[in-house]
């Protein structure tokens, strides 16, 4: 027996009553505490700032997220940090209904967000433009992704010593075939698909057309979505934007002249510049101030009042790093132990109404992909699960994303890159060159195939084609039945092919792009529940950072990998992102992996 409270919520009576009480309590705490502190408020209220300072740096999460473990030692935010796009929403939101209010101050510090998120906090600034309120934007150094979110402001501000590196994006594909083969290092590689150019990073000598044509692909999205930013924020035709981009970088005065900041202010200087210091007053002893400032000039500041019925909860479930099997501690490895135990508890989770599987991967090794997927699957025939991704999901990763009921992704995310590869690296001349024997003794035509004392004998090479043939297919049957469609026409769009969100859009990889406030949303609507109001726990979290060579060369159970390379080796310069599960490496990692710890000539 239960009480329903419309079509999308159901909450038993057993539950409401325990909660009641607890419920009254907590809000009866909140309106004492509202009501005791409203005089000491109302005798600040003349102090209310009309400005109010944001600091937006790093990578702030959507949402506020909730997780089941407490996790202690995490450093705290500074007081004006923007901890969340949501809570930055929530806050302007408020200060927009106060006509004291004039505006905002902006201050931008090394952002590292992806350009969807990026599109997510100019939408909610814009919004707040629109209820006439000022944003005024501030920076020391900034960045292409950076320069461009100070874009959506009114006044763009640069500190005197300040930088604007609006260079444009440069990517340095590599082929390391001659460097190794210089150090007696012989790779030996199987792959399915001209377009799965990973084993070229180590077995060509220069790097290919393919992988050419692949990256410039990219760097032409992202750098004719800078000119359209730039240019609508600036109002600037494209041609002058792209004219200036071929001048950067800029100094502060530069930057001034060339119209891409509105003046130059340092930051003992912005009270004065935003007309704060009254005449007479000490503009050292002003200070631009937080949101909690300001919250505590307010006689009675919103308040979170706890309802009794509770807001549906959705379930993230990160798929963030190299895809590896087994297990392993907080990093930046995907292991399929933590995946699948995340995805289990997320499925178990009766508050979750559904699942967002957030993926950021650009691979790893198809066994533990297939243990994730069907994992995925598991949960998806529970509850709705939405496969969502902003930066990389491609080859394993994407492989684990078709599980999903459907695949969200933003318009620059890498998507794609369906197809196998395996091999490793015969080190047998490095040896000899540092005077190491050593003899190779086999019971088994195969025993010693990933041995780095010698190359693939012909029955090793013809086994391990079949192996990666037989892995391609299945993967194909795999991509074929998540997207519906058969597997000649996955073949076409596979071989290693790799798409932006858009394209992935428009050949039929991706069901829908858009932002992850809407892929959020539409997995609530799909299990029928409230999409105004819902909060997010998020199982699972980010594994440990591992290196590709050191991957490639032992580190894993499995030398079979669905990898992308354009995710590992695309490196946006000028704009300082590279894309999450890339690999920056050095050769001595390479080394340090070819031979045990006793035979290391070096140390360690």
């Amino acid at each position: 027996m239960g009480v329903h409270y419309g079509p999308e919520t159901h909450i038993s009576f057993p539950d409401a009553m325990l909660r009641l009480p607890f419920i009254a309590l907590a809000n009866l705490t909140l309106l004492a505490r509202t009501a005791l502190g409203a005089p000491f408020r109302m005798l600040s209220s003349g102090d209310r700032p009309t400005y109010v300072r944001f600091r937006l740096t790093g990578d702030p999460p959507y949402r506020e997220q909730r997780r089941p473990k407490l996790r202690l030692g995490a450093s705290r935010p500074e007081p004006s940090d923007v901890t969340s796009v949501e809570r930055f929403r929530e806050s302007l939101e408020v200060l927009a209904k106060d006509a004291r209010v004039k505006g905002i101050l902006l201050e931008v510090e090394s952002l590292t967000v992806p350009p969807a998120k990026r599109d997510a906090l100019v939408s909610v600034v814009t919004a707040f433009q629109r209820q006439g309120k000022r944003v005024v934007g501030w920076a020391v150094s900034v960045d292409n992704e950076a320069y461009a979110l100070l874009c959506a402001a009114d006044e763009v501000l640069l500190a005197p010593m300040g930088r604007v590196e609006l260079v444009g994006y440069a990517a340095e594909p590599t082929a390391l075939g001659e460097g190794l083969s210089r150090a007696g290092i012989r790779p030996h590689f199987v792959r399915r698909g001209d377009y799965k150019t990973a084993p070229e990073l180590f077995t060509d000598t220069v790097v290919s057309d393919i992988q050419t044509r692949t990256v410039e692909s990219f760097l032409d999205e992202r750098y004719a979505d800078l000119v359209d930013v730039v240019s609508r924020g600036r109002r600037k035709t494209p041609e002058e934007v792209r004219a200036l981009i071929d001048r950067g970088p800029f100094s502060a005065r530069r930057a001034l002249d060339a119209g891409l900041v509105d003046a130059l202010v340092s930051e003992a200087d912005l009270p004065v510049h935003l007309g704060l210091v009254k005449d007479g007053g000490d503009a050292e002893e002003t200070e631009l101030e937080p949101m909690a400032t300001y919250l505590s000039t307010v006689p009675f500041p919103p308040v979170r009042w706890k309802p009794v019925r509770r807001p549906p909860r959705l379930a993230v479930v990160p798929v963030s790093g190299m895809i590896v099997p087994g297990k392993g501690p907080s990093g930046r490895m995907a292991t399929a132990d933590t995946v699948v135990k995340a995805l289990r508890a997320a499925g178990r989770d009766k508050r979750s109404k559904a699942v967002i599987l957030y993926v950021n991967s650009p691979g790893g090794t198809p066994l533990a992909a297939e243990q994730m997927l069907e994992a995925v699957q598991r949960v998806a025939r529970k509850k709705p699960v939405i496969a969502y991704m902003d930066r990389v999901c491609a080859s394993a990763g994407y492989m684990v994303a078709v599980g999903a009921k459907e695949v969200w992704s933003a318009p620059h995310a890498l998507v794609g890159s369906i197809g196998v590869f395996a091999g490793k690296f015969d080190a047998s001349g490095l040896m000899e060159k540092l005077g190491i024997r050593r003899t190779v003794l086999a019971r088994g035509e195969n025993a010693a195939i990933f041995s780095t004392s010698r190359g693939f004998s012909p029955h090793e090479q013809a086994t391990l084609e079949a192996e990666v043939e037989e892995i391609y297919q299945a993967f194909l049957d795999i991509v074929a039945k998540g997207r519906g469609r058969t597997k000649e026409e996955i073949h076409q769009l596979a071989e290693g092919r790799v798409y932006s969100g858009v394209r992935a859009k428009a050949v039929g990889l991706v069901d829908q792009v858009a932002g992850f406030e809407d892929a959020c949303r539409h997995a609530l609507s799909l299990a029928k529940a409230p999409t105004e109001r819902f909060e997010i726990m998020t199982y699972g979290g980010r594994k440990q950072r591992v290196n590709l060579l050191k991957l490639l060369l032992g580190a894993s159970q499995s030398r079979t990998y669905a990898l992308c390379p354009t995710a590992l080796g695309l490196s946006l310069r000028g704009g300082t992102e590279q894309f999450e599960g890339g690999s920056r490496f050095e050769l001595t990692d390479l080394l340090g992996r070819l031979l045990p710890d006793d035979q290391w000539p070096f140390g360690s």
